[in-house]
């Protein structure tokens, strides 16, 4: 994922809003005590979700893949007063982790998790999303974008991150690897796709924005 130079990386952050207390305290419990903590948004990437919140204003979100719930805690901060998130991970073994980050935000009573797949969920819930954030297993996102797509309002952003998926997209020897091919298939759907119109920001490892027309 470390695409810019050491210095470069270091300004950026330097010149970054800091994470609050909250996320602070999660962003380390989430190094020192959970898997793949290369997962984790962190502060850069919050701070990008949370700007993007703000500028669309949304009264309901989409998660899928919690985590440790750093992004949703982002996204949240853009939320209306009366908005709400909806966050759907597969891992219930995070269960006490989100627990403790999610109860004791300004936001617990707009954030709703739901365990189990994706895929099962996502038709049940309402229409009218005003903001998506794919970040779950890559070999899924089309199935995702496809699931989801019709249920945003016209004008909504769908957001899906790892889309560089550490630079292996460009890199040939690493194409037959199934989720770096299923990022790469990815990316050539939603950019075909008439409906949408889409941005890739090299932030991070890639987060592929789209707005519906």
């Amino acid at each position: 994922m470390d695409f810019l130079p050491e210095k470069i990386e270091k300004y950026v952050e330097e010149h970054t809003d800091k994470e609050n207390k909250l996320l602070a305290g999660l962003n380390r419990e989430t190094w020192l005590k959970v898997m793949s903590p290369r997962m984790l948004s962190g502060h850069v990437q919050g701070r990008v979700l949370s700007m993007l919140s703000h500028m669309i204003q949304p009264k309901y979100i989409l998660e899928i893949g919690t985590y440790t719930g750093y992004s949703a805690l982002c996204m949240a901060e853009g939320l209306q007063a009366d908005g709400r998130l909806i966050t759907i991970d597969l891992n219930e073994e995070l269960k006490p982790i989100l627990d403790k980050y999610l109860l004791n935000s300004p936001y617990k009573d707009q954030i709703e998790l739901h365990f189990g797949k994706a895929a099962d969920i996502i038709p049940d819930l309402p229409d009218g999303i005003d903001m998506v954030f794919i970040d779950a297993d890559k070999p899924n996102y089309a199935t995702y974008f496809d699931l989801t797509i019709d249920k945003v309002r016209p004008g909504g952003f769908i957001l899906a991150d790892n889309v560089l998926w550490s630079g292996n997209v460009v890199d040939e020897s690493k194409f037959n690897d199934k989720s770096n091919a299923a990022i790469r298939d990815f990316n050539d759907k939603v950019h075909a796709d008439e409906r949408v119109e889409n941005v890739l920001f090299p932030v991070r490892d890639g987060i592929m924005v789209m707005r519906k027309k």
